[in-house]
């Protein structure tokens, strides 16, 4: 099938393309919704602006959409976007990145369903200890760009996923809780090199900004 990825340059996402592409459907384009909250339920929004360099290094095209990110009103705009991709692109299909959040899932196939056209969650109901060893296993170099949860702090900011992070993970996982794919939005990250990817990508500097267990890190990429 011809398929839209509902891109936000976190690793769901994009893996969730890969997953998709491995099984023979086509990545006709790219979907990325801008929002202007920070606090979106809906949205991934640190280094946003960056999925421009993935769409580049993926030669796939990419389709923004910005939203003030209202809870309801971000909605439409998304509706809007696949829409245009169904007009420009022909797709067939959306792909998410959704693991465990019915409220994303939910809302986003009541958009398809209304435009008649599928939605495909690859990673839906996937063991995240399993996710996340694929994910390395698959030579995904990913790295934490905000965090949102107690314990986590500053010095998480820019760690790859890697054993030792999935290692250290499971023990906040025992001991707090913390989601280890970040799926309840413990963490943010940012795909800087995978299969999908004709060449990595490469942080020349960063700014991080947050206090306590709030942080967050926008990139620069060469």
């Amino acid at each position: 099938m011809k398929c839209a990825v509902l891109f936000s340059g976190g690793k769901d996402s994009v893996y969730a393309g890969y997953v998709a592409k491995k099984e023979g459907h086509e990545l006709s384009c790219l979907i990325s919704i801008f929002s202007k909250n920070e606090e979106s339920y809906m949205f991934h929004t640190p280094s946003i602006e960056k999925v421009k360099s993935q769409a580049e290094v993926m030669n796939i095209p990419l389709m923004i959409q910005e939203t003030k990110g209202k809870k309801e009103e971000e909605l439409e705009d998304l509706e809007l976007a696949i829409k245009n991709a169904i007009e420009k692109y022909g797709i067939e299909c959306i792909i998410t990145g959704a693991i465990q959040s019915v409220y994303q899932a939910s809302r986003i196939q009541k958009i398809c369903d209304k435009l008649k056209i599928k939605c495909l969650n690859p990673l839906w109901q996937k063991d995240e200890t399993e996710y996340l060893s694929e994910l390395i296993e698959n030579k995904f170099k990913v790295i934490i760009t905000a965090v949102a949860a107690y314990p986590l702090d500053k010095s998480w900011l820019g760690r790859e996923i890697n054993e030792k992070y999935l290692d250290d993970v499971k023990v906040l996982h025992e001991k707090y809780k913390i989601h280890v794919a970040g799926e309840g939005g413990e963490f943010e990250t940012f795909v800087l090199d995978c299969p999908l990817f004709e060449r990595p990508l490469k942080v020349k500097d960063k700014k991080i900004s947050g206090e306590d267990n709030a942080w967050r890190m926008e990139i620069e990429l060469e």
